[in-house]
């Protein structure tokens, strides 16, 4: 049997009212926190953990399964347990919509994507007509039909993002973003060729556990959330030309921001 990296883990507190498996789950975590067990890293076996703890193969299943509820680590069936990877892409709201990337014909996503050493992908490509929601007619002063572009993101082959834009339609009608491909730059370049030059974008983000749905498209391990974030573009009529309701998992992004200090 294999050996335990020395002082990777510590002993079990046998006066501490804390259940034996949350002691484990507890060591474990402050040795991935601490850089014992880095990212993509296979942990101990079940066997090892056993014979290191001197507790039943029940109570570090439970520990495990503690680590993984918090997707903090993965299991692979017949590998092991792996540490899973921080998120690879860092997401700088400040700069993702800057004009030069539309002037490059590159989109926000292809940006992040190569600023991360990754190879993006857009895939489960739909578009249509359809009524908004009440909430995304609301957002866009009241439009009453939209053009809706649904899309799958990912990088090297995994599924990192779910959006959907939603355009008034009377602005998408005629131009390339009814089209599959709309072009370098993005919908956003096409927007401002159509005379509708950009002037800011709100977003609304939250985090919450996925649905079924969202856990099949991205591929989701147990436990991972995912961040919703709602965006709404304005050009410089104060008119909103498009909301975006995007999914993103979370252990793909961090989420970086830029804040003046006056």
């Amino acid at each position: 049997m294999a050996t335990l990296p020395s002082g990777a883990l510590g002993t079990l507190n046998p006066t501490s009212d804390r259940a034996v498996f949350r002691q484990i789950a507890d060591q474990i975590r402050d040795a991935i926190a601490a850089g014992r067990f880095t990212e993509g890293a296979k942990l101990p076996s079940e066997a090892e953990l056993v014979e290191h703890y001197g507790v039943s193969r029940m109570t570090v299943r439970n520990a495990l399964g503690v680590l993984q509820g918090e997707g903090l680590v993965h299991a692979e069936h017949g590998k092991g347990v792996f540490v899973r990877p921080r998120p690879p892409v860092r997401r700088l709201a400040s700069d993702r919509f800057a004009r030069r990337h539309r002037e490059a014909g590159k989109s926000a996503f292809t940006v992040e994507a190569e600023a991360a050493g990754s190879r993006p992908e857009v895939d489960s490509l739909e578009i249509r007509e359809e009524r908004p929601s009440p909430d995304v007619s609301a957002r866009l002063d009241g439009a009453r039909r939209v053009l809706a572009r649904r899309r799958r993101y990912l990088l090297d082959g995994r599924p990192v993002e779910l959006a959907i834009s939603y355009l008034p339609l009377d602005i998408a009608q005629g131009t390339p973003i009814t089209e599959l491909n709309p072009g370098p730059g993005g919908i956003y370049a096409r927007l401002e060729e159509s005379g509708h030059t950009l002037d800011h974008f709100d977003e609304e983000i939250r985090a919450r556990m996925p649905s079924p749905h969202e856990v099949r498209a991205l591929e989701l391990a147990p436990g991972v959330p995912v961040i919703h974030l709602i965006r709404t573009a304005f050009d410089t009529a104060a008119r909103p030309v498009e909301v975006c309701d995007t999914v993103m998992a979370a252990d793909a992004y961090v989420l970086a921001y830029q804040l003046p200090a006056e």
